[in-house]
């Protein structure tokens, strides 16, 4: 693993946390579902007539359940516990996916589960944890257990993406993966999102940046690291998404930084460079680029 690779992969979470802001901005009001969808599935189609290369048909059973855990199961159930959790909550639910990944590394993968990962990895739930959340935050059990399957999904995403490397380019493989996940979300966007609003040009550029930017970019981005870099160390990088969303709403929307969110800030910084000061990773061989 080199420092380009780590920053390259960084730049990922780092990018998502800008979401918020480009949702409130120029998406108010649309389904987080049908967002979802027309994120990955234009996104996944316009890389395929890139790389203009289908998967193997031995491939589809594989893709489909790494579509299914990286972008159309984890988003549906990012999506319930978002609206039955406050903001907090479902965020520091999700933030525990970096532990969930250390041990289903161990188990699929054959990794040491070393004392250093397991602290990172609860030291960045605690940072996020003062990050997002707030002392009247409630809780609903249905909220709370699609919060905890969405953290389920995506560690199960990301350490499959590791063990099931086909040999294409990361390109290739995003391209994959993305439309394979797409297309799981439309039946699941039909059945659920009620009325399906008329897009003004605002909101066309919203959906581009988060299909183009916030999906394919940074999914390419993500998923090179993967090919190369340890995934439990991978998935503390996933940290940057809230810090990044709390930095962006202070510089751009003039939101107040309170002393806990400071402390998270430096807990999740500390979680990232003790995740990183010791690498684990196997040295796979990575696809050609």
């Amino acid at each position: 693993m080199t420092i380009r690779t780590l920053l390259l992969t960084a730049l990922a979470p780092a990018i998502w946390g800008s979401s918020y802001i480009v949702t409130t901005a120029l998406l108010p009001g649309h389904s987080p579902l049908a967002v979802a969808l027309l994120r990955a599935l234009p996104a996944g189609l316009l890389l395929l007539v890139l790389v203009r290369r289908l998967p193997p048909l031995d491939w589809l059973p594989r893709l489909l359940v790494l579509g299914a855990l990286n972008f159309s199961l984890f988003w549906v159930l990012l999506f319930v516990s978002a609206y039955r959790l406050p903001g907090g909550v479902a965020a520091t639910l999700g933030a525990v996916q970096p532990l969930i990944v250390v041990f289903l590394s161990a188990l699929l993968l054959n990794t040491q589960v070393r004392a250093a990962a397991v602290a990172a990895a609860l030291l960045s739930i605690a940072g996020v944890a003062l990050l997002v959340l707030t002392p009247s935050a409630e809780l609903d059990m249905i909220g709370v257990l699609a919060g905890l399957g969405g953290a389920l999904s995506m560690a199960a995403g990301v350490v499959l993406t590791r063990k099931w490397q086909p040999p294409v380019p990361p390109l290739t493989f995003t391209a994959w993966q993305l439309t394979a996940g797409g297309l799981l979300l439309v039946p699941v966007a039909f059945w659920m999102v009620p009325e399906w609003p008329v897009f003004t040009a605002a909101n066309i550029a919203g959906l581009a940046y988060m299909s183009l930017i916030g999906g394919a970019l940074t999914y390419i981005l993500w998923f090179r690291g993967l090919a190369r870099i340890d995934p439990a160390q991978v998935s503390l990088l996933g940290v940057l998404s809230p810090l990044s969303a709390v930095i962006l709403g202070w510089v751009l929307l003039n939101e107040s930084l309170t002393p806990a969110q400071l402390l998270g800030a430096v807990l999740a910084l500390f979680s990232l460079w003790l995740g990183q000061s010791r690498p684990g990773a196997r040295k796979n061989a990575a696809p050609a680029e």
